[in-house]
């Protein structure tokens, strides 16, 4: 991209008059930009274009999702060209997410689209035979792998859970199930596996495609991945991504970030830690995991995902039906309220919305909604004091760059300081700060676009690109002097007596190397001792 995030860095001093200083181009801080909960929406038909696109980012979007499920890579291409445009009009990093669609299982055909009733206890075949259409007593399940997997006893919900079999016999090539409930059977139906772990690729052929595709053709920051069941599915994805990078040239590793999607049970109970340990974020796909988990247990394990990405330090969205009558209606229920409450509360870096966003009637109002839902939210002083205690509960070994993060967040609540400044090459620092959930916003200064990008979806994050900067060459008194002009743009501070905790690695270039932490005025480095800038 030609267009770089900021403009040349001015010398001029700072005389600690905000009036004074020359513009860099900031929006000043607001409810939009102070929440420390980070929004996603997934970009759909009524979304798709660069005025809805700006309507949404003003409303609160950080990053928006594009769904491989549907529509064509000219499309995609199209999309990310507009997102990257909005970015360098606003002067703010746009993060964006491509998911991979995963596999789809379905049942096979019926005649004429037919509906046929199955009634509880009656035994119902599943096989391999797509040629012959289904009826009452079976129907074709085309899919070889998951026939293999399949156990007596497991079970198989189909149409969203609204029906449920039990494996009572297995035959080579097929399996006859035990109906558990009333209900009405069609063609195409999705199903589930709750009880299952499938032994084939991840990555469907079509998966394939959009990776190389997404690798290959167009500049996204996270790249999701359905269905995870295993550590191993998203080595596998990472070791594609790699080789398609030196397939085009580009170097020997894919500089997007990774996203396990949690959709399966067997995924949080047997996996749960190897998963998130390898990955860089996790998505708790609550539509599927909550179908083939009993529901009352589903708020349980989200609390439980969010635990363990606040331990590993990844970003952690909670995703489905947030807000899911807004596709019809211009205002959520109470219970979709107190869901993106409770997320909030929870500690969960971001709040996704689907369709609300994508095809729903009111796209800019649900985002705007979930943004003063998030809000009204971290404005009760209860949730700064709640959100910390969670993260200080998790049990972690300690590094020399946790002890800096975690001394600049304790001094910056005994001086008041109105904001952290966190230099980063790679944004290791920056989560290591946002895992802690600080009471103040973290200003992350980096002079890559790749890492302001993807720290869009860190909670308390603002990323700030100076992209003119070398870190390895740089004087720190230029860097300090260009971070507290940026704060005094954007709000953070209003008095040349206001603090900024300031941490930060010498030598600069060397990733996660964090060994400085000082306390500055916003007065600026003029109207500092010269100790401060050495």
């Amino acid at each position: 991209m030609a267009d770089t995030l900021t403009p040349p860095v001015t010398k001029t001093p700072l005389s600690g008059s905000k009036d004074s200083k020359p513009s860099m181009g900031y929006t000043p801080y607001n409810d939009r930009w102070s929440k420390a909960t980070k929004q996603v929406a997934t970009v759909g038909p009524v979304s798709s274009t660069f005025e809805m696109l700006e309507k949404l980012f003003l409303a609160g979007v950080d990053v928006f999702r594009l769904n491989f499920s549907h529509g064509s890579h000219k499309e995609k291409a199209l999309l990310v060209k507009l997102i990257r445009e909005l970015e360098v009009k606003h002067q703010r990093c746009v993060g964006i997410l491509a998911d991979l669609q995963g596999p789809k299982h379905r049942v096979g055909m019926y005649p004429e689209d037919l509906k046929f009733p199955l009634t509880q206890g009656q035994m119902y075949r599943f096989d391999l035979d797509e040629g012959t259409m289904g009826d009452g007593h079976r129907v074709a399940l085309p899919h070889p792998d998951v026939l293999a997997a399949l156990q007596v006893g497991h079970r198989v919900l189909l149409d969203d859970g609204k029906l449920v079999v039990v494996v009572r016999e297995k035959g080579e090539g097929f399996v006859v199930t035990e109906i558990m409930n009333d209900a009405m059977i069609s063609s195409r139906k999705g199903f589930n596996l709750p009880d299952t772990l499938v032994e084939s690729s991840p990555l469907t052929p079509k998966d394939r495609e959009d990776l190389e595709f997404i690798v290959k053709e167009v500049d996204v920051d996270w790249v999701a991945l359905s269905f995870v069941q295993t550590a191993s599915d998203v080595m596998e994805m990472k070791t594609l991504a790699d080789q398609y990078q030196k397939e085009c040239g580009k170097g020997d590793i894919y500089p997007g970030k990774y996203m396990a999607k949690l959709e399966k049970p067997s995924a949080v109970t047997e996996n749960l830690e190897s998963i998130v340990a390898v990955c860089d974020g996790i998505m708790v796909a609550r539509g599927d995991l909550g179908v083939e988990m009993i529901c009352e247990s589903l708020p349980i394990t989200q609390r439980r995902i969010i635990d363990m990405c606040h331990l590993y330090g990844r970003p952690v969205i909670v995703a489905t039906q947030m807000l899911e009558s807004m596709i019809e209606s211009p205002t959520p229920t109470r219970a979709e309220v107190s869901d993106v409450n409770t997320a909030v509360m929870d500690g969960a870096d971001a709040v996704m919305l689907s369709a609300e966003s994508a095809a729903g009637k009111y796209p800019e109002e649900a985002v705007s909604m979930q943004q003063r839902i998030i809000s009204q939210v971290e404005s009760d002083r209860s949730f700064r004091g709640a959100v910390k205690r969670r993260a200080e509960s998790m049990s972690r070994t300690p590094t020399t760059t946790d002890a800096i993060t975690d001394a600049a967040q304790q001094v910056a609540k005994q001086v008041g300081a109105k904001a952290i400044i966190v230099t980063t090459c790679t944004g290791t620092t920056v989560l290591r700060a946002s895992r802690d959930r600080p009471s103040v916003p973290i200003l992350a200064a980096t002079n890559s676009r790749d890492t302001g990008r993807y720290l869009t979806l860190a909670w308390g994050v603002d990323p700030v690109v100076l992209e003119d900067l070398d870190f390895a060459t740089m004087n720190f008194e230029d860097l300090l002097e260009t971070m507290i002009q940026v704060a005094w743009e954007k709000g953070l501070v209003t008095e040349p007596t206001d603090l900024l905790v300031v941490t930060s690695g010498f030598p600069f270039g060397v990733p996660g190397a964090v060994n400085n932490l000082r306390v500055v005025s916003a007065a600026g480095p003029r109207n500092w001792d010269a100790a401060l800038c050495n």
